[in-house]
């Protein structure tokens, strides 16, 4: 098995990334809940610079594709990380076992090169929850990033279920590109939608 893990848990999150990119509409794209946040356009232009920072500078896999697109509209940037995320995935694929053992530099200090993609997944992460926050700020549904949302049913424990508003890249692309599809959501009904509801 080797690190192959590791690279299939890249090829899911660029899919939730985009996923939850795609929940903003235009007309969210300058939002910033505090004058010190970034704006949605400016967390998905972080997103490119940082992580082709990453791949070029940490990982040595630079990739034939322009930093940013232009104009830096909600569906090009989509789009543009899409293509650099899967030309990222295609790269990542060829490497051996001996390539993800092989020490780099994290900024200063010596680590493997899987260590620095664990730490890649988990800031690119970090950005998509300060998004998800974006969207409850918003007051937008929330489909599924890794489990149940209050919104696909609630607790696990309730029954929630785990809804997904695209399956793949390639479909979330085809539907962006014609306005998007909203997979109906049930919320959690009568059933609390956390552990410990308000009285």
């Amino acid at each position: 098995m080797g690190f192959q893990f590791l690279v299939e848990t890249y090829r899911t999150e660029r899919l939730k990334t985009l996923t939850v990119w795609s929940q903003f509409g235009d007309r969210d794209f300058e939002f910033r809940p505090t004058a010190l946040s970034r704006s949605v356009r400016e967390q998905m232009v972080h997103q490119c610079l940082s992580e082709q920072g990453w791949f070029t500078k940490m990982l040595g896999l630079p990739i034939a594709w322009p930093e940013l697109p232009a104009p830096e509209t909600r569906l090009s940037l989509i789009e543009h990380y899409a293509e650099a995320s899967e030309r990222r995935l295609s790269q990542l694929e060829q490497q051996t076992v001996d390539w993800f053992d092989h020490a780099t530099t994290f900024f200063t200090v010596p680590r493997s090169k899987a260590w620095v993609l664990v730490r890649r997944i988990v800031h690119s992460a970090h950005h998509r929850g300060q998004l998800t926050g974006y969207l409850r700020l918003l007051d937008q549904a929330l489909y599924s990033t890794y489990g149940p949302t209050a919104d696909t049913g609630g607790l696990p424990a309730s029954g929630a279920g785990v809804i997904y508003r695209y399956p793949s890249v390639e479909a979330l692309l085809i539907a962006e590109r014609e306005g998007g599809e909203r997979p109906e959501l049930p919320g959690p009904g009568d059933r609390p939608p956390t552990e410990r509801p308000r009285q």
